[in-house]
C-alpha cells in the first residue's frame, strides 16, 4: 500500500503585509502551523523566501525542500510558546562553551584548536562583554557569574525567529559563542562551522574518513549554514 501524500492544492503562493509582519497566502488564503497559528514572519525577505518553497512544490508536496517553512513553524508553535525554557536552555552552553576545553595534547591539536576558538573567545569578551576562562581537559570549570549573566540577557532580548535559529547553530556546534558570532555575522558561516569541527577534524586526518560520520557532518553542516540563513531573511531590515 502506497504512503499517503498530500497533493497541491493552489496556484500560487504570495507574501503579503500584515499587522506585526509578513504572511504567506495560498491564493489568498492565509498558510497556518501545523499547531494552527497564522504563520506570520517579521521580514519581507523571509515571508517571500517562504513563498518561493511553496510555490516550488510539484504534484505532491515534500515538507523536506521546505526548510524554510519548517523553521518558521517552530519558532511559532515551539519557541514562541515556550520561550524562556528555549532561551534558559541554550544560554547554558555558555557554561561549558566548546570552545572553553582544549586537548591536553598532541601539540598540532592544541595549535589548531587555539586557532580556531581564541579568536572567538576574543569576540566574547570584546563584543559580547562577556570573558571566558579556558581549561585543559574535560573537567568543568566554574565561569564568571557577570559573563553568564550577560551572556543569558543577550540570549533573552531575541525574538522568537532569532532564538530559533541560536538554538540550532548552538546545539549544533556545540557553542553559544559561536552561535552569537553566527547571529552577529561577526565570521562566515562556513567558516564557523569549520571552526566547530576541529576535533572532528583531527580525528579524521589520524584515522580517515568514516562513511557514517561524514554523512552526519555533512547533514549537521547544512543545518547549521541554513540556521543562520534562516535568522538573516527573518530580520525585519531584511
Amino acid at each position: 500500500m502506497s504512503e499517503w501524500k498530500l497533493k497541491r492544492f493552489w496556484k500560487t503562493a504570495t507574501a503579503e503585509p500584515v499587522d506585526g509582519g509578513w504572511q504567506i497566502l495560498l491564493d489568498g488564503r492565509p498558510v497556518k502551523t501545523p499547531a494552527k497559528a497564522s504563520l506570520r514572519v517579521p521580514s519581507r525577505a523571509l515571508a517571500e523566501a517562504i513563498a518561493a518553497e511553496w510555490d516550488a512544490q510539484q504534484e505532491a508536496i515534500d515538507p523536506l525542500s521546505m526548510p524554510l517553512t519548517r523553521s518558521a513553524n517552530a519558532a511559532i508553535d515551539k519557541v514562541g510558546t515556550q520561550f524562556d525554557e528555549v532561551a534558559a536552555l541554550i544560554a547554558a552552553y555558555g557554561e561549558t562553551d566548546l570552545c572553553c576545553y582544549r586537548a591536553e595534547g598532541p601539540e598540532i591539536l592544541c595549535q589548531a584548536q587555539a586557532e580556531a576558538w581564541d579568536a572567538l573567545l576574543e569576540f566574547a569578551r570584546d563584543e559580547l562583554n562577556a570573558p571566558l576562562g579556558v581549561c585543559v581537559g574535560v573537567v568543568p570549570i566554574a565561569q564568571p557569574e557577570q559573563s553568564l549573566e550577560t551572556l543569558r540577557g543577550k540570549v533573552s532580548e531575541l525574538d522568537a525567529f532569532a532564538l530559533a535559529a541560536l538554538h540550532d547553530l548552538v546545539s549544533i556546534s556545540g557553542s553559544l559563542v559561536i552561535g552569537f558570532a553566527a547571529i552577529q555575522e561577526r565570521f562566515p558561516a562556513e567558516d564557523l562551522w569549520q571552526r566547530s569541527r576541529v576535533d572532528e577534524s583531527f580525528q579524521q586526518s589520524q584515522w580517515g574518513v568514516d562513511e557514517e560520520a561524514a554523512a552526519t557532518s555533512a547533514y549537521k553542516r547544512e543545518e547549521f549554514l541554513h540556521a543562520q540563513r534562516f535568522f538573516c531573511l527573518s530580520r525585519p531590515s531584511a
